[in-house]
């Protein structure tokens, strides 16, 4: 009994532990997906306003918000490229640092310019506004490169593995299409062959005045050997009847005498 109750008491903790972790865990998925959910809204929300300030508010106000707005569209798209290329693609994970170590700067500048919002002086706004926008234009072009050559990266790919599928499609397409052997056309050729033998044959018979015979050739009897008779009944069956070889000499000497 006192093996059993501890036996029952190790089986009642080892599920009590593995409750403990699945709901661990299961809080940890849902507090990862709503500081997703909470950063896609914000980013959102910024985005919105960014894109009514640029329209709203003329001259450098204007432009500082087309300026992140431009910086944080290429950062995110090439952030989304990379980490969906890397999924399938494992080399692409050098890059994908790279892109870590870009969106430093990235954020660096992103702050600079949203500062840059609230500056009360219009003349401070103006003056840093060049050095600014290049920063923006190098982080930019760095980023475009990273996406644009993962994705022709990735097509190249796609392409290379369409030809070869093309190619093994073409070959079974070849080779479903052979049903019939090559024996079963051997018969049919030899036929052929025969007739045409056969036609070759009364040809030139026709070109030499003789006549030509669809079957084999029969051998004409020699001069002096006697025929067959009609009856069917060769010569060396006549002696088993001798009275009729004897009605026959007679009707032959009448015949010679008269």
């Amino acid at each position: 009994m006192e093996a059993a109750a501890v036996i029952i008491a190790l089986i009642f903790a080892v599920l009590v532990a593995l409750g403990v972790v699945a709901t661990v865990k299961a809080v940890k998925a849902v507090k990862r997906g709503v500081d997703r959910t909470v950063t896609e809204a914000r980013r959102t929300v910024e985005d919105t306003r960014l894109k009514a300030r640029r329209y709203v508010q003329p001259g450098a106000g204007g432009e500082v918000a087309q300026l992140r707005l431009s910086l944080r569209t290429t950062m995110r798209a090439t952030q989304d490229a990379l980490r969906l290329g890397v999924r399938e693609d494992p080399s692409l994970s050098e890059s994908l640092a790279l892109f870590e170590r870009l969106s430093a700067h990235g954020r660096e500048l992103d702050e600079e310019l949203r500062r840059l919002e609230t500056e009360p002086s219009a003349e401070r706004v103006r003056e840093s506004l060049p050095a600014l926008r290049e920063r923006t234009e190098r982080i930019r072009h760095s980023a475009d490169s990273l996406r644009w050559a993962a994705q022709d990266r990735a097509r190249r790919f796609s392409d290379d593995d369409l030809a070869d599928l093309d190619e093994q499609i073409r070959m079974e397409a070849g080779a479903l299409r052979h049903w019939m052997p090559v024996d079963a056309e051997e018969p049919g050729a030899s036929g052929t062959s025969g007739v045409s033998g056969a036609s070759e044959v009364s040809g030139n018979a026709r070109a030499s005045g003789a006549p030509a015979s669809s079957g084999p050739s029969t051998p004409s009897p020699a001069p002096g050997a006697e025929r067959p008779s009609i009856a069917g009944r060769q010569p060396w069956q006549e002696g088993d009847r001798p009275w009729e070889s004897g009605r026959l000499q007679g009707k032959w000497q009448k015949k010679s005498a008269s």
